[in-house]
């Protein structure tokens, strides 16, 4: 048994989604510290409430992402990223250094989370690396538009200060293009997948399903409004119905059943629900912000796969929602290629079970014959 303390970033579903899946395996044989904010502190402290006595979550400040007038807001995000990291940084990490002493943690796992690390770092504790966002280092991103690259580039530079210590670099992704040179070391693993989503059996139910994050404009909403199908929309709350469009709380047991019997999908680009949705074999339609560049990449990636197609989130309009359901059937060899074999988890859990056991090693090999 070991003791392990994981951070994650709070900001959306994908972050929280992943971290659940590695806890659900990692709680059966160890003590698990986790530290969150936001969304993610909402959703991993009802999940692993009661009922788990060998996980702990507590929550910490986070970055959360700005938003003007419902789009997401690049410089404002800036701005509170650079406030936090001044005003809020320092003291957190005083704060987890605390809290690992008296945890006596043996292994630290962020999901782009900057406190955790830094603080894993001064108290000489291994850490891995899982997250999504170490592809704007490590891949090669030349198949991207020239305009991405450069934006991968820029924003790589975050990603460098957020987790510059890791033993270990895991990029989990639905996508695996070559690693850049000097990044030979990282494992490259698909999105990984809670065991609902594993042990789902795909049908068609005759409705389309969207995932939307709460600042979409309501004329996305009205372009799903003539598609010719119910529609079931999840991340907006619920609300009274728009035609053939319902609007559902997040209830991840439902959600993950109506994306297992949806006939395509309509959502936000993120990596995770990329994932599950194409394990599953689901043609998807992703809607980008216009100012989201990794949204962007997400969503040229899929394209390129031949699993879906993307339409800004701002200018999506009913005929292009038409458009895609009309041509569902172009996607299938594509989907068929992956569906069933997205899921990255295992190989996680032999990076983890692998540090565990060299910590082990080195404190066995430090200890008097």
């Amino acid at each position: 048994m070991s003791k392990i303390a994981i951070s994650l970033c709070g900001e959306g579903r994908g972050h929280a989604t992943r971290i659940c899946t590695l806890v659900e395996h990692l709680e059966r044989d160890h003590d698990i510290l986790l530290f969150t904010s936001a969304d993610a502190w909402e959703l991993l402290s009802k999940r692993f409430g009661e009922g788990h006595p060998r996980v702990r979550v507590s929550e910490i400040p986070g970055i959360v992402f700005q938003y003007t007038d419902g789009q997401l807001d690049v410089m404002r995000s800036i701005a509170a990223g650079l406030e936090y990291q001044a005003r809020q940084l320092g003291p957190i990490v005083d704060r987890l250094m605390v809290e690992l002493d008296a945890f006596q943690a043996d292994l630290a796992i962020t999901d782009f989370e900057p406190s955790l690390p830094r603080a894993a770092s001064r108290q000489g504790i291994p850490l891995v690396s899982v997250d999504h966002q170490h592809f704007l280092l490590a891949y090669d991103l030349d198949a991207l538009p020239w305009s991405l690259q450069w934006n991968a580039w820029f924003m790589s530079h975050a990603v460098w200060m957020y987790v510059v210590e890791a033993t270990d670099t895991v990029v989990s992704a639905f996508f695996r293009p070559p690693l850049r040179r000097g990044w030979e070391h990282v494992v490259q693993v698909g999105p990984l997948l809670r065991r609902e989503i594993t042990a789902a059996v795909p049908h068609d139910g005759g409705f389309l399903l969207s995932y939307l994050r709460r600042h979409t404009p309501f004329s996305t909403i009205e372009s799903l409004t003539d598609c010719g199908l119910p529609v079931k929309v999840y991340g907006l709350g619920a609300r009274d119905s728009v035609g053939n469009v319902s609007f559902h709380a997040i209830d991840e047991g439902r959600f993950v059943e109506d994306l297992a019997g949806c006939r395509a999908l309509v959502s936000a680009a993120g990596n995770q629900l990329i994932g599950e949705s194409l394990h599953l074999g689901k043609p998807l339609l992703v809607l980008p912000e216009r100012a989201h560049s990794e949204q962007f990449m997400n969503s040229s990636f899929l394209a390129a796969m031949g699993c879906g197609d993307f339409a800004l989130l701002e200018e999506v309009t009913g005929a292009r929602v038409r458009g895609f359901l009309d041509g569902l059937g172009g996607y299938a060899p594509a989907l068929a290629s992956v569906a069933g074999r997205m899921d990255g988890t295992p190989d996680v859990l032999r990076v983890i079970a692998h540090r565990l056991a060299s910590g082990a090693d080195a404190a066995t090999a430090r200890s008097p014959g």
